[in-house]
């Protein structure tokens, strides 16, 4: 009987020094990465995999066991801390936050729409207001990457509806892909209206999601012309992930009672600060 269990056993010594092995590559893996952010700061998961020399797939799996000290966020590698309390977004928390002033901003912005646009409409729980905001009686192309606005858009009467594809984040109901950046690389639009989740005047225009960057940077690049629609709750406000200067914008769209002076944004620009109306 004895026998008979001695290469089971043996097979058993060696799946344990295997696992043991795998574990120490790991932990070492894991040091090695834990420096380059000390060095370089957040860092995107293929630049970190080609710097330690694994596929993207490996280091996913090593930021997937619970408890390590780093996280992924958006395609990038941060502290495991900065996914903590608040500091992550979470669309449906957010939705009722500032909910008055938000939709004031974007009744203000559809201002800037003229019959035949081709829009691109950015994500979050502000520009949903923008949306429904639209006058029904012009024809528009709206381009967006964010379920909540590709369902509000769809209802809307005369619209043609260009949604880009990708991975689904859950947190902001939004699809990111390389194959839709290179979809919006070929579009060419009209204007593009932009959120964000703060506004400052010296660290510029900053969003939560790091897997958001790209795509904003990209239809901002592609339109014409670029306004950033915001509630007065995020001006001189930093976000981690930077996306543009204040002047990449042709206008800061905001609602009546935002206070851009307490929070060091100059009035007059560039770019112009446009409050909604006073009862707007």
């Amino acid at each position: 009987m004895a026998e008979a269990d001695a290469p089971g056993a043996v097979r058993g010594v060696a799946r344990g020094a295997a696992t043991g092995l795998a574990s120490m590559r790991r932990r070492t893996r894991l040091a090695r990465l834990e420096e380059l952010l000390r060095q370089h700061g957040t860092t995107r998961l293929d630049e970190a995999a080609q710097a330690l020399g694994v596929s993207s797939m490996t280091l996913r799996r090593d930021l997937a066991v619970p408890g390590q000290p780093l996280a992924l966020l958006g395609g990038h590698v941060v502290p495991a801390g900065s996914l903590g309390g608040r500091g992550q977004y979470v669309l449906e928390r957010e939705q009722d936050s500032h909910a008055d002033a938000k939709r004031q901003a974007c009744r203000h912005a559809t201002r800037q729409v003229e019959d035949g646009d081709t829009l691109f409409v950015d994500c979050g729980t502000t520009l949903p207001h923008f949306i429904a905001a639209l006058p029904d009686g012009i024809s528009l192309t709206i381009v967006c990457y964010a379920l909540n606005i590709a369902t509000l858009a769809s209802c809307r009467p005369n619209t043609q509806l260009v949604l880009l594809g990708g991975l689904f984040h859950p947190a902001s109901a939004t699809f990111a892909s390389e194959e839709a950046l290179h979809a919006l690389r070929r579009l060419r639009i009209n204007k593009a209206f932009i959120s964000a989740g703060g506004v400052h005047a010296t660290g510029g225009v900053t969003c939560t999601n790091f897997h958001e960057v790209p795509v904003k940077q990209v239809a901002m690049a592609a339109a014409a012309q670029c306004f950033l629609v915001v509630d007065g709750s995020k001006l001189g406000r930093l976000r981690p992930a930077y996306f543009a200067p204040l002047s990449a914008f042709a206008r800061i769209l905001t609602d009546a009672a935002a206070r851009p002076e307490a929070a060091g944004i100059p009035v007059a620009g560039p770019p112009l600060l446009d409050a909604a109306p006073a009862g707007s």
